[in-house]
């Protein structure tokens, strides 16, 4: 052993690598983590509160298939069961007579569990609206960034996400199709996990089945979006255990419709809507369908309406805000698809989007209406997650400036190569800033527009509805007679205000449709003019007088 030499004294750059039994740097480490956590949470509550800002005033009023939402769920939230029906139903009819329809159940029993849990409100239900909206925006950002790899992506699809008229406008309503985006991105988060695997275990097929499932009982849509995109998964039949996994994945989803198809049969009146909406009726030949469908495709991804226009029910889209859409999103999503048919074509993820960007169109192509947003809301989230390849391709470093693991290499760079390589960092950089900066501008005209006269559109939100209800439980007559008439079954409205209001709903009576009203009672009514009668007043659409024969 006397030949063995004495370790060397550590250098002052290896004492400093030892780590100190002592040191209090793990907990520190922890601690920042926790901290930035934090800070994290209060900035996405600090935004919320901001995309949220006037959203008690604006939309103004509320509009009568909304009442028929809270009414609903205000029941359900009571009792178990709607205005109709026994408790628990798979669908909820709204109104009666000729103005019969059915409500998917997702959005009235998520908000019948905010009623239970802090009572009925109209600020309630556009707030719960508002966050399912904002709370997809940001899962959408979170998914292009896992996609991509890259946390900038995922930063500015999701703003883009916030901050786009069509989605901020109809998640401040409190429609059947407030909290279908969020479906359409659980859907996508279930789909791109499982497709990252070699084989799908049977708990992913259950899962992208399961989210299927909340896309058909979510919206009326989804029950022809939802097998569209099942059909999509095809996509990924690329081998045959895929193919298994695929066709798993349908059997378990066809067995989730197997009480909608029970309900269908009970109750056919379910598809009434879709006649009465489209042009496509039980008598039509495919002869006259496949050209009116063509036509009408061709119109709802018109640039011009999706630019320029949007949707020209107020309601849904602001008037005289330019279109549903921004330029930049836009252009950046069709750079998105020329990016994936030339350096994504073999990945299969990306040709199921889009395919889902197509067949997210179909539902409204199906129908009579323009441009309808929301027959088309699944089609923004396939369009803003479609801009992530773009971004991707701007944000990517040039080949000629990557580093290699390597600390050796024999290969000597190309004369001039990385001259370009800084070129085209600094291109990239100068559309991405302008691109940028015209969303920055698009979005600050849009919202400056929305906040400034958003709130003017009573006209289409009931907001007469209500002076008038006000003006009826004023006079001392009771019961109050509600009629649905020509311009709808407004009589959900006068139920809804009841219960807010604390109001007995023996107060009212709702008349059966085309049935008068006895003589000497007050009648609150949706028809043009009445006979018979003494006008107490008439505002809009909506008329109030008392019977005298």
């Amino acid at each position: 052993m006397d030949n063995e030499t004495e370790p060397a004294d550590p250098t002052p750059e290896q004492t400093a690598a030892i780590p100190d039994p002592e040191s209090s740097e793990g907990p520190v480490l922890a601690r920042s983590k926790w901290v930035r956590r934090l800070l994290w949470a209060m900035a996405i509550v600090l935004v919320f509160i901001l995309y949220v800002k006037g959203i008690s005033h604006n939309p103004p009023g509320f509009y009568v298939d909304e009442s028929g939402i809270a009414y609903n769920a205000y029941l359900v939230a009571q009792t178990g069961a709607g205005e109709f029906g026994p408790r628990f139903p798979l669908f909820f009819q709204f109104y009666t007579g000729g103005f019969t329809q059915y409500a998917s159940p997702t959005s009235v029993y998520l908000l019948a569990v905010f009623f239970w849990l802090f009572g009925p409100g109209i600020l309630l239900a556009r707030l719960l609206a508002a966050a399912s909206m904002y709370a997809a925006a940001l899962l959408l950002g979170s998914l292009a960034a896992r996609v991509t790899g890259k946390r900038m992506v995922g930063f500015i699809v999701a703003v883009s996400a916030l901050l786009t008229p069509w989605l901020f406008e109809v998640g401040r309503l409190m429609l059947e199709t407030y909290f279908y985006p969020m479906a359409v991105v659980l859907f996508l988060w279930a789909v791109y996990r499982a497709q990252q695997k070699n084989k799908w275990a049977w708990s992913d097929c259950v899962w992208v089945a399961l989210s299927l499932t909340l896309l058909t009982y979510t919206y009326t849509i989804g029950r022809l979006l939802a097998p569209l995109l099942a059909l999509g998964l095809l996509c990924f039949a690329t081998r045959k255990r895929h193919l298994f996994a695929v066709v798993k994945t349908w059997l378990i989803y066809g067995v989730t419709l197997l009480p909608l198809v029970v309900f269908n049969w009970r109750n056919p009146e379910l598809v009434t809507r879709f006649y009465l909406v489209s042009y496509i009726k039980p008598q039509s030949t495919l002869r006259e369908i496949i050209p009116k469908f063509a036509s009408r495709f061709l119109e709802d991804i018109s640039p011009s309406l999706l630019l320029l226009r949007g949707d020209l029910n107020p309601r849904h889209h602001l008037p005289d805000a330019l279109g549903s859409m921004f330029f930049v999103t836009f252009i950046l999503a069709v750079s998105g698809i020329i990016v994936v048919l030339i350096r994504h074509r073999r990945e299969s993820w990306w040709w199921f989007v889009l395919f889902g960007l197509v067949a997210s169109v179909v539902p409204g192509a199906m129908t009579g209406d323009k441009f309808h947003t929301l027959r088309m809301i699944a089609y923004p989230m396939f369009m803003l997650l479609m801009t992530a390849p773009a971004l991707n391709w701007l944000l990517d470093e040039p080949a000629e400036l990557q580093t290699t693991d390597s600390p050796v290499t024999d290969v000597e760079p190309a004369k001039g190569s990385s001259s370009r390589g800084k070129f085209w960092l600094a291109s990239r950089d100068v559309i991405l800033g302008v691109l940028l900066v015209a969303l920055i501008a698009e979005a600050s005209y849009f919202h400056w527009q929305y906040h400034h006269e958003g709130y003017k559109r009573g006209y289409v939100f009931d907001t007469d509805y209500k002076a008038l209800y006000d003006l009826a439980v004023a006079q001392p007559n009771r019961p109050i007679y509600l009629v649905d008439n020509y311009w709808g079954p407004a009589y959900m409205h006068a139920f809804w205000y009841a219960v807010l209001e604390g109001r007995n709903h023996s107060e009212f009576i709702h008349q059966p449709y085309n049935v008068r009203p006895p003589a000497g009672v007050i009648v609150l009514s949706t028809e043009r003019n009445c006979s018979g009668c003494v006008l107490i007043s008439q505002k809009s659409i909506f008329i109030l007088y008392r019977t005298t024969q």
